[in-house]
């Protein structure tokens, strides 16, 4: 009888451990998301930085923001697959 009640708490302490190795994974999954998404930002930034908008005019430094707006949408885009 008692190995009985210990198997059943044993099993139940298992099945809890697993819903929380989950719960883990997926956090870990949303971080990795954000990881990202922070490492494309800090690329824009850079790249940002390096143009300097007095070589150009203002219209193609909105342009190229523009368009690194849209590749990070659609790494956004990727990652949520």
């Amino acid at each position: 009888m008692v190995l009985i009640n210990e198997h059943k708490n044993l099993k139940d302490e298992l099945k809890g451990l697993k819903v929380e190795n989950q719960e883990l994974k997926s956090a870990i999954k949303a971080r990795d998301e954000q990881i990202g998404n922070f490492k494309n930002q800090i690329k824009i930034t850079k790249i940002a930085d390096s143009i300097n908008p007095e070589d150009g005019s203002a219209s193609e430094l909105k342009k190229k923001v523009d368009e690194y707006i849209l590749e990070i949408d659609r790494c956004i885009a990727h990652f949520s697959k």
